[in-house]
């Protein structure tokens, strides 16, 4: 495998001791900050969480990348970040859970302080001070001293008064190698609403971009932003190849139409689940199963995931585009979809008050609120799909609270520790359609037979 010489990209990454720490408000605000300072800036994501993305999408303007070391290795992981670093003045990446928390909750894999590791990031840690006073110093040194090369480098406290500040400061840096660069104050209107799936979108937080702004200036007021930038610029040049060449894949010659439902009801994606495809010939276009009346022509469709069940009655008053779609699947057109996306192209959705909606009917089953989490986490799906004839293992994850009465059996789920293993997924030659949320780059033989499956539609002139 050739390497290839990424420049010395500044980079951190925001984390967070546990969940709930504060870090996707501070890291928006950060973000917010950076970009009212006129520094370039993309933004990752760590782990397989959608929300998050798109409230870096929403600040930027930009897309937001997750990067998971369980879906794609070192190797791999470090030459996707390496792809999107590229001519950026800084990059940020948001971490998930606690700092040590992957696989399981138990292995590295998956976790912030593996991706930090295999990125040679600086590590700033998000500490919620509240209902804490030196005991804050304890928490953070133990952090540091948990693994050798753990990486924290600076902390950021979150929901602590300006007066409490200098004394916490002090203390921490007593304690631990690392440099207190700042705080958040505790205010309320520095708090988003959650629902079951977490974070409410962007678009749904009336006083979004008040409370952003509001936030960031707080942090002009309380971060030392030159110690942050210094810190950054700290991290060493990193060897990566390409994508292309970690994952084994060569550009299309031949190109082909894919839509993508994109609206308020569908709008989890991976960005390089859609750069992957475009690199294998797709010209992407979004649609809109809400807003639309029909489907426009295409070799290829996925439906994300999202929130169908908040939209259920204007999807299913659509019914020309209800139409459309089931009519287009039954004549061929070759068709991915994800956990929300399934649940639309089933034949009814039962909502958490227990109306029942019409849905596509393009395959059978009702999805039902559950009120807890089903099948949860990480998982490897093997199968054969979309004709090629080989089968095909990919990693995924499934975050839902709904569950259907056909969840189909066209592929082997397996839980990575533990080995517990389910049917799951409805496929053929011109379908594959579960709850699993799918990374490609994990297993590019997927994606490259929905890529052939779509030529030889486009061939046939089916739409």
């Amino acid at each position: 495998m050739t390497e290839r010489l990424c420049a010395a990209v500044p980079r951190l990454m925001i984390a967070a001791p546990s969940s709930g720490s504060g870090k996707t408000l501070l890291t928006c605000a950060l973000l917010r900050l950076l970009q009212q300072m006129q520094v370039h800036v993309q933004a990752f994501k760590c782990g397989p969480d959608y929300i998050d993305p798109l409230f870096h999408r929403q600040v930027l303007g930009l897309p937001s990348v997750n990067l998971d070391t369980f879906f794609t290795g070192r190797e791999l992981t470090k030459a996707l970040f390496a792809e999107h670093a590229a001519g950026t003045g800084l990059c940020i990446i948001e971490g998930v859970m606690g700092y040590f928390d992957g696989l399981g909750s138990v292995a590295p894999a998956g976790s912030s302080a593996d991706l930090a590791d295999v990125l040679e990031s600086p590590v700033v840690l998000v500490v919620s001070a509240e209902g804490m006073g030196r005991s804050v110093a304890a928490l953070v040194k133990g952090f540091c001293d948990y693994e050798a090369h753990a990486h924290i480098r600076g902390v950021i406290l979150n929901k602590v008064s300006p007066s409490v500040y200098p004394k916490l400061k002090e203390a921490i840096e007593a304690a631990a190698p690392v440099r207190v660069l700042g705080y958040l104050p505790r205010r309320p209107e520095f708090a988003w609403e959650s629902r079951h799936l977490g974070l409410l979108l962007p678009g749904e937080i009336a006083a979004f971009r008040q409370q952003l702004d509001a936030a960031a200036a707080a942090l002009r007021e309380s971060l030392d932003v030159p110690a942050l930038l210094e810190l950054a610029g700290a991290a060493p040049a990193l060897h990566a190849t390409t994508p292309e060449e970690a994952a084994g894949i060569h550009a299309a010659e031949k190109s082909f139409r894919v839509g993508y439902a994109q609206d308020e009801a569908f709008c989890f994606y991976y960005e390089d689940n859609l750069r992957l495809l475009a690199k294998l010939g797709a010209r992407l276009q979004p649609f809109s199963p809400l807003h639309d009346r029909v489907l426009p022509p295409l070799d290829g469709v996925l439906f994300g995931g999202g929130y169908p069940e908040l939209h259920a009655p204007a999807l299913s008053a659509n019914a020309a585009f209800r139409e459309s779609v089931r009519s287009a699947i039954a004549k061929g057109l070759p068709v991915l979809a994800e956990c929300g996306g399934f649940m639309y192209l089933q034949q009814s959705l039962c909502g958490k008050d227990g109306a029942v909606w019409d849905m596509v009917g393009a395959i059978p089953g009702r999805s039902s609120y559950t009120s807890s989490l089903v099948r949860f986490g990480y998982a490897e799906f093997s199968g054969q799909a979309f004709g090629s004839g080989k089968r095909i293992s990919i990693r995924g994850h499934e975050f839902h609270y709904f569950d259907s009465t056909e969840n189909g059996s066209s592929f082997t789920a397996c839980k990575p520790l533990g080995g517990r293993t389910w049917q799951c997924m409805c496929g053929g030659r011109t379908m594959l359609a579960g709850f699993p949320h799918l990374y490609y780059y994990s297993a590019p033989g997927l994606a490259q037979a929905f890529a052939r499956s779509c030529c030889a539609y486009a061939r046939q002139g089916g739409n």
